[in-house]
């Protein structure tokens, strides 16, 4: 098996990014990538000696100082206090996962030849990953727009042996880092501390962990919703392939034979004994389900250019003997879409938690709140407030960062897109959806024990059976945040296997 992937200007994919996580690849530069940066790095040395004029963030000052000619001789001060000036992030700690993707995209970002920036930088970006020196950087203190910049100058502060890094479980200085490893604090020339802030990475970063984690979820909505279906006796018109024809709505179809074939072989399914019609939160899975599909796939595809683009600035262009200063750090494609995905996710939770609803009811024979002797027992009522509660939070997170703007650096950055702020939400949102499924679980595994002697189908028998191995069957009141607990640990170590997800 290939341990390694080389950077290079192939296209990097969602599927790319999961094997080299999954399989835990080393990162290395391509031929092609180390000659990129040393060219791009090379005309940009050459341009400063050669010209005097203002090139914006080489040889001036930043944001609203951008009119601020910079001496020569300062050109590699002006760097260094740029990254620890910005570095003024707060609030809880980025994942050490997302970081690490910063971490991969910036590297990726870097090696086209666009930024001017040096090889022994991008290469100690390149051991960081490899030795897993992950550097602490906090949630809050980006507009999204100017790239990431308080995000990534704590992401670049270790280059320096400034800052903090995680060693294991523990953070330590990032001098000692580098003394462990004989690495010399990096001594930034023009451009690069612009090269390193100015980017998208912390927003696509968010945006690639939600999107490889709602895929996987999506995945999970469906099957747990076909558990629910199976245990509370549902009508399976609503999925034939017809309902869908006239409908043609791609994530639509692909859920109602995804449902179709969770539940294929399932007596309880194949039995007559049905309500002519069921609650929407069944009934229309295929139309809610699929609509969040398709939102995935509109997410996948702005992500997916995202990850292959250039995002700092000024850009390098040296074909055509040109720097040019532009905005494609710009979060708002992202902002739009990180949003987008956090209504789509929220939409996922809250169809999820009506289900949960339905079955504690007393309806259809199931026992109310899905347990014997209710009344001495109170079984599953309060895991339903639970799922209730977390999916008004997320009703809430789901209200759209996009849409707001503050104005900063003097009025010269006078529309900013909050796409961080956008991809906070978005993952909480996310880590909200797993819970609800969780809970949904626990209630659908639940009351499909009174279906017996009836079975489900052999897919949802065998899948179930694994998770009676973590949280049995519950005949009277018990701890169930536990309960909640070993679900959720369940559904994250559950593999999908033959994954197709990024169709």
């Amino acid at each position: 098996m290939e341990t390694i992937h080389y950077i290079s200007s192939d296209l990097l994919t969602l599927a790319t990014i999961k094997d080299i996580l999954d399989t835990n690849k080393k990162l290395d530069l391509s031929e092609e990538a180390v000659l990129n940066i040393k060219k791009s790095h090379e005309y940009l040395q050459k341009k400063i000696k050669q010209n005097d004029t203002p090139i914006y963030g080489i040889n001036t000052g930043f944001g609203s100082l951008c009119d601020v000619k910079i001496s020569s001789e300062n050109l590699s001060k002006l760097q260094e206090n740029l990254v620890m000036s910005h570095a003024c992030g707060t609030g809880n700690l980025v994942p050490k996962e997302i970081v690490k993707l910063m971490l991969l995209l910036k590297i990726q970002s870097l090696s086209y030849g666009y930024s001017g920036i040096q090889l022994e930088t991008v290469t100690r970006l390149v051991d960081f990953y490899n030795h897993d020196v992950v550097p602490v950087i906090y949630e809050q203190g980006s507009l999204g727009a100017s790239g990431d910049l308080a995000p990534l100058a704590h992401l670049s502060l270790p280059l320096l042996g400034k800052g903090d890094v995680y060693d294991g479980d523990n953070i330590i200085a990032s001098d000692k880092v580098l003394k462990k490893y004989n690495w010399e604090p990096i001594v930034l020339q023009a451009k690069e501390g612009l090269a390193l802030l100015n980017g998208t990475q912390f927003m696509s970063a968010y945006g690639v962990y939600c999107l490889l984690k709602g895929y996987k979820l999506s995945y999970l909505t469906d099957l747990i919703a076909s558990i629910s279906i199976d245990a509370f006796n549902c009508n399976m018109s609503p999925y034939n392939a017809l309902v869908h024809m006239v409908r043609p709505h791609r994530g639509q179809v692909k859920t109602a034979e995804q449902i179709l074939e969770f539940l294929n072989g399932s007596e309880i399914a194949a039995s007559e004994d049905k309500k002519v019609q069921d609650p929407y939160s069944f009934r229309c899975v295929p139309q809610v389900h699929g609509a969040s599909k398709d939102t995935l796939h509109f997410v996948h595809r702005t992500f997916k250019t995202e990850m292959n683009s250039v995002t700092d600035n000024p850009n390098i262009f040296i074909k055509e003997d040109t720097i040019i200063s532009g905005g494609n750090f710009h979060g708002q494609p992202l902002a739009l879409a990180l949003d987008y995905l956090a209504i789509a996710l929220a939409e996922l939770g809250s169809i999820s938690e009506r289900r949960t609803y339905q079955l504690i009811s007393g309806l259809r024979n199931l026992p109310a709140f899905l347990v014997d002797n209710p009344g001495l027992n109170s079984g599953f009522m309060i895991p339903q407030y639970t799922a209730a509660s977390i999916v008004s939070q997320n009703k809430q997170l789901a209200t759209p960062a996009s849409v707001d703007s503050i104005v900063s650096s003097n009025g010269q950055e006078d529309h900013v897109s909050m796409g961080a702020n956008a991809a906070t939400k978005c993952y909480k949102v996310l880590e909200n959806l797993e819970t609800i499924l969780s809970i949904e679980l626990m209630n659908a595994s639940q009351a499909l024990e009174f279906r017996r002697p009836k079975k489900s189908s052999s897919f949802i028998e065998t899948f179930l059976e694994s998770y009676r191995k973590e949280v049995s069957f519950v005949s009277e009141d018990r701890l169930l945040a536990l309960d909640i607990k070993k679900t959720q640990s369940f559904l994250k170590s559950f593999i999908i296997e033959n994954e197709l997800l990024f169709e």
